[in-house]
């Protein structure tokens, strides 16, 4: 890079950096004054890709860009047959449920009909859970290829997706907890899959969520559950990661975001306006966080940035404090003896894959994936790779045939499922 180059990035970099926080020291002040220092030390890390790209692409070219992106990206466009469960405190969950078709039913499972007739044995039921700040779509591809091969259910974390807003948040005003998540997937379980063995597959939280189910539930475990899939996510200690900040940085984040988060989500309409001024910005960080290939379709990456761009300020701060408080370790014990994958991205700043490796050093018997060239959303990221150990996983359990054809991207069509 020329001496003249790189005055031109150095002096972009400051000016998204500068940018960014007056935007937040100007827009979110009333909100709260060290706003500005929280967000700005997040976004340095991301704040040279952005300012580089800034060189080359005008503002207005970006937003076409997502426009178009929004518009022909296929992806997160898979339905199926909707069904609702509430949970103890009145939460409504989304759900939706992908059937078998009839005609990709294995012969095994028309043997047993055969044989046992309406007492046949249900089919195995796989249950995704997606992580924080994205909703069931997060599992677009793996959908795509699991879609008719067998029964899955894909629901909404309370305040995310489709589902309602957390009851207690607002009633109460108070966090969410882990262990609240892991009582609401017991009410979606209860109301999509009422009977026959269940293979669990969690994301990051959604993943914590699977523990804490085990942890409240272990008789549901021993009884139901036949496989585990635990991906790009942690059992504790969450409050040691440093997000890929110098130490310095990180300290100060974990000083004043908590209370940055609460405040901002009490002037949520305010910070909306806010994201939205800055969407350069935070594109930047959602994409340094969520991935680490340099060659990530930009659909994809778009996509992901939708989903974390439609969780609201306010639920972001609700969720926060439960990941420092976490701590499922001594729950892994009810997964012994089963199946289990345990993946994670090699470059994840946000559950490193250190977390996962202590996952397996728990579960010796369990199948550890570490994907090198990964981040956070390695599902999106490296599709086939996810979608493959998955189904090595799902034929180990007797979900499908061991010779069944799992497609690594399956049809990306949009086109509702059975209902």
């Amino acid at each position: 890079m020329s001496e003249s180059n790189a005055e031109a990035v150095a002096s972009a970099v400051a000016s998204a950096t500068e940018a960014a926080t007056e935007a937040a020291a100007g827009g979110w002040r009333r909100a709260t004054g060290i706003a500005g220092v929280a967000i700005g030390v997040v976004a340095a890390g991301a704040a040279a890709g952005v300012a580089i790209e800034r060189l080359t692409v005008g503002r207005g070219m970006r937003q076409k860009a997502r426009l178009a992106l929004d518009s022909a990206g296929p992806y997160g466009g898979l339905r199926g047959t909707p069904g609702r469960a509430y949970a103890d405190d009145g939460t409504e969950l989304y759900y939706e449920v992908d059937d078998v078709d009839p005609e990709a039913e294995s012969a095994l499972t028309r043997r047993r009909r055969r044989l046992f007739g309406r007492k046949a044995p249900a089919p195995v039921t796989v249950v995704f859970s997606h992580g924080y700040c994205l909703n069931q779509d997060s599992w677009h591809f793996q959908r795509a290829a699991l879609r008719g091969v067998v029964r899955t259910v894909y629901w909404d974390q309370r305040s995310h997706g489709r589902s309602g807003r957390g009851v207690a948040q607002t009633r109460e005003d108070r966090p969410v907890t882990i262990d609240e998540l892991g009582r609401d997937l017991k009410a979606v379980i209860d109301a999509a899959v009422p009977e026959g063995p269940i293979v669990l597959a969690g994301h990051s939280m959604g993943g914590m969520t699977v523990m804490a189910l085990a942890d409240a539930y272990p008789e549901l475990v021993r009884e139901r559950v036949v496989a585990v899939a635990l991906v790009g996510t942690s059992s504790g200690r969450l409050g040691e990661v440093n997000f890929g900040l110098p130490v310095a940085g990180v300290n100060a984040v974990r000083r004043v975001l908590p209370g940055v988060l609460k405040a901002l989500g009490q002037r949520a309409e305010l910070v909306e306006k806010g994201r939205r001024a800055t969407a350069d910005l935070f594109a930047g960080i959602i994409k340094r966080y969520s991935f680490a290939s340099r060659d990530v379709d930009p659909a994809v990456a778009r996509f992901a940035e939708r989903m974390i761009e439609s969780t609201p300020i306010d639920v972001v701060a609700e969720y926060y404090p439960a990941f420092n408080d976490h701590d499922k370790t001594e729950a892994l014990a009810h997964f012994a003896g089963l199946p289990v994958l345990v993946l994670a991205g090699v470059r994840d700043l946000v559950t490193p894959s250190e977390h996962s490796e202590a996952i397996a050093d728990l579960l010796p018997d369990a199948e550890l994936v570490l994907v090198p060239d990964a981040g956070h959303l390695v599902m999106l990221e490296h599709p086939e790779l996810v979608t493959d150990r998955l189904a090595d996983l799902l034929a180990r359990a007797g979900a499908v045939p061991a010779a069944a054809t799992v497609d690594g991207y399956g049809s990306t069509s949009s086109t509702a499922g059975p209902g």
